[in-house]
């Protein structure tokens, strides 16, 4: 017989804030680091975070008992779990958070932990709340914050409060790097007519918008319109499914709970001074900056906490 030993510790990904953008990448997590042995899954991360998506992302097709936006709202099968059923469920999702609302831990956890011993897989949200009353750690972690962590632990770790305070630390970087993605799209349409780009993508603590051809603005005076939105503090909420709306604005956007309550929640905007040429793609890149720079990144902290 061949025993088989997993090589990863952990692998670290931009979080995308678009929700086509968070799928995709959940396609690709699945394919590279998720083996059909793989019973326990746990996911840890913030409110509005994306878990939702995310899940939807490794998992199509998986019946959510409840998301953050709390629209999915069903009772969890997993509790009516019967090994004699033969054409039930192989796969199931639980919140625990929310289930904490009509269950012990302990009752969760004995749930849990009946399924994985009849070779069924459950996908734990909130998984670092079920972790104590479990005595035994997921064989896959997936964190999201700024970075999406996909961890393998072993016996020495990472356990999952290790990956909480990553993900919930770093995660406010990710809103208001998308808040202010959003706030300096809205002007470049509205005030530059601009169309918004197609092309966005994601640095540490930042956005990136390209263009086919250099925008002939100012970015100063750019970095200032922005600079005045986040003074006025004016709210962010979702307007719909596929809008938010900052102030009196309303706009197109996929990811309406990743952002800051209001504007002024934006810490410490500012744009490159200047763009950025891609030679392989050939795009003008446009990068906006959030946070403190003396702040230590999620990347960074992960190194010295995850040994």
């Amino acid at each position: 017989m061949v025993v088989m030993h997993e090589t990863l510790i952990y692998a670290v990904y931009y979080a995308p804030r678009g929700r086509l953008r968070l799928y995709r990448l959940g396609r690709d997590i699945a394919e590279r680091h998720l083996f059909p042995t793989d019973l326990l899954v746990g996911i840890i991360g913030a409110e509005g975070a994306g878990k939702s998506t995310l899940i939807r992302g490794v998992f199509p097709g998986l019946e959510l008992t409840n998301d953050d936006e709390g629209i999915n709202l069903r009772a969890a099968p997993l509790f009516d779990f019967d090994e004699a059923d033969r054409f039930g469920p192989h796969t199931y999702h639980i919140d625990v958070r929310y289930e904490q609302a009509f269950h012990q831990l302990w009752e969760i956890a004995e749930a849990v932990a009946t399924a994985i011993r009849h070779r069924r897989r459950v996908v734990v949200e909130h998984f670092d709340l079920l972790y104590p009353h479990l005595n035994f750690n997921a064989q896959v972690i997936l964190g999201i914050g700024e970075e999406v962590v996909v961890a393998r632990p072993n016996v020495f770790g990472p356990h999952p409060e290790t990956i909480r305070e990553i993900v919930y630390r770093t995660v406010k970087f990710r809103k208001m790097a998308h808040s202010a993605e959003d706030i300096t799209s809205l002007i470049l349409s509205r005030q530059y007519g601009y169309p918004i780009p197609d092309l966005h993508s994601d640095v540490k603590h930042g956005f990136v918008i390209g263009f086919a051809d250099p925008p002939a603005i100012d970015l100063k005076k750019l970095e200032a319109d922005v600079l005045d939105y986040i003074r006025r503090d004016l709210p962010i909420m979702p307007a719909d499914e596929e809008h938010i709306r900052i102030g009196d604005e309303v706009m197109e956007c996929t990811g309406i709970r990743t952002h800051m309550k209001s504007t002024g929640e934006i810490e410490s905007f500012r744009l490159l001074p200047e763009l950025r040429f891609d030679p392989i793609d050939q795009r003008h890149l446009l990068v906006g900056v959030v946070g403190d720079a003396r702040e230590e990144p999620g990347f960074d902290r992960i190194l010295k906490i995850v040994g």
